[in-house]
């Protein structure tokens, strides 16, 4: 199969997650629900604590159209959040188990990052500008809008989203214009497009960065010859010189020849607390393998640097790679981890993403994660999802006892193959600390807490990870509280641990 050939088949299959039923239903738009209407576990705002042992992994019974009111954080894929008011509101791509869903963007809100109401659609149908231009270049759209970006610009909510035609022979990135995060939405124009059939650009996936002086850059793409930025005009949330796709900023590998086109999903944000700006990024196929990578710059144009100091926007597979399908030790773990949305709420950080359970691919579930920062500045994403646990101080004797460890280690492939059929689950394994400063009871591995900072020495210090410690849900055991820790080791590889509670 040729690389064309390859990403045309890549991403018709990810149409085809869409249309899993033939039914076809008209769903409202987004209209503001009663919240009396809170399905099986939707608590009304105020009311808390809830049972979170009832958010599963799979919902078979909630899945069919006929139960879209009470979807909640189910069938979410590709996020993007900002917090309006009480409200976190989540925009996401047409996309259901076993149920086809009409065009439109999915949105969620949520007063707590944990609980999500699915209250309707940004548009009742595909946008007209999209769709006009795509059948002005003589092809067809999908019946889909795909990886939504939101932000608020003054008193206004820009949303940016993505519709291609079969193939992705012809994309464009439109933007949705509101004064309030539930619409009505007005089209405002054609951010970028592209029309190609080989390498080159390919306009889907937005993700849009305001720099302190007021500048707007928007980051894109997926497939073809990487991700690309591109300055737009703070006033109309276009493309500051009309017809401008920008420029390349990040690559991957290549074989034969042929650039990877398992690459998209670009987030970028300013950090402002470190002075830089962040890109993450999602390699291989979203579906199994799909992980998050990050790299960073002073600039919002690049170039991107990679844990080892070296321009992302290379032949090569870059890293850190912070968040890859993983399973737990007695759980079918979950794959499918990418495409994030990054947001700061106060001081903390976060990430939200799908998760695809191991037992069922197709079934998608929002997760959110705290994420902390190592002191030089890169992001590491918690080992469990948030769930508002009391963070109460660690001591150096709470942290005796036994483990689970993943390290997020896999080396992909470049190509499609195997990317699209197995996830290669990064897999806990048992690690003890010991109360007497060793690990696993061996003199030449040894463990030093400094709150909240781990080390892990291993080979009488030849090898040293240093893990951020917290408190966190133990989701996979149904416990509330139990130990955490993220970090990396000295080659940028992120390592988890979580606490055996029983």
């Amino acid at each position: 199969m040729s690389f064309k050939q390859s990403i045309v088949h890549t991403k018709r299959r990810f149409a085809s997650l869409f249309f899993l039923a033939v039914a076809a239903i008209g769903i409202m738009s987004c209209e503001k629900e009663s919240e009396t209407d809170t399905g099986t576990n939707t608590p009304p705002a105020t009311e808390k604590p809830y049972n979170l042992d009832l958010l599963t992994d799979t919902y078979p019974s909630l899945a069919p159209i006929s139960n879209i009111s009470r979807w909640g954080p189910y069938n979410t894929h590709d996020p993007s959040i900002i917090k309006a008011g009480d409200y976190f509101y989540s925009y996401s791509t047409d996309a259901a188990y076993g149920t086809a869903v009409q065009p439109g963007i999915q949105v969620r809100r949520s007063n707590d990052l944990i609980e999500w109401k699915f209250v309707g659609f940004a548009l009742n149908g595909l946008p007209a500008m999209g769709s006009n231009y795509i059948k002005g270049q003589g092809a067809t759209p999908n019946n889909s809008l795909w990886a939504p970006y939101v932000l608020k610009v003054g008193n206004e909510y820009r949303l940016y989203y993505s519709l291609a035609s079969s193939g992705f022979r012809v994309s464009a990135i439109g933007l949705l214009t509101a004064a309030s995060p539930e619409g009505p939405w007005t089209e405002r124009g054609l951010a970028v497009t592209s029309v190609t059939s080989g390498p080159g650009t390919n306009a889907i996936d937005p993700s849009v960065v305001v720099t302190p002086s007021g500048e707007h850059w928007m980051h894109y793409g997926s497939a073809w010859d990487g991700l690309f930025v591109v300055q737009l005009d703070p006033a109309t949330g276009l493309a500051k010189t009309p017809g401008d796709k920008g420029k390349r900023i990040v690559r991957r590998g290549s074989t034969g020849g042929m650039y990877n086109g398992n690459l998209e999903g670009p987030e970028i944000i300013y950090n402002s607390e470190r002075g830089m700006y962040y890109l993450f990024v999602s390699y291989d196929w979203l579906e199994t393998k799909y992980n998050v990578r990050v790299y960073r710059s002073t600039s919002p144009d690049g170039p991107f640097l990679d844990w080892n100091g070296v321009n992302a926007d290379n032949a090569a597979d870059n890293g850190p790679m912070i968040l890859s399908p993983y399973n737990f030790i007695g759980h079918g773990g979950w794959q499918g981890v990418s495409h994030p949305s990054v947001f700061k709420d106060k001081d903390q950080y976060y990430i939200a993403h799908q998760g695809r359970p191991g037992v069922d691919k197709y079934f998608m579930v929002m997760h959110v994660r705290k994420i902390f920062w190592t002191p030089d500045g890169w992001p590491m994403v918690s080992p469990e999802r948030y769930a508002d646990v009391e963070q109460t101080p660690v001591a150096t004797a709470d942290l005796a006892g036994e483990y689970e460890q993943i390290v997020h280690g896999y080396v992909t492939v470049p190509g499609y193959a195997n990317e699209q059929t197995n996830p290669n689950f990064n897999s806990a394994f048992t690690t003890t600390l010991n109360a007497n400063g060793t690990i696993n009871n061996d003199p030449n591995n040894t463990w030093t807490y400094n709150a909240p900072w781990l080390e892990l020495r291993w080979g009488g210090g030849t090898f040293v990870d240093k893990l951020h410690v917290s408190r966190g849900r133990d989701w996979e055991n149904k416990i509330q509280s139990t130990i955490v820790m993220t970090g990396f080791n000295g080659g940028g590889t992120a390592i988890w641990l979580k606490k055996k509670t029983k």
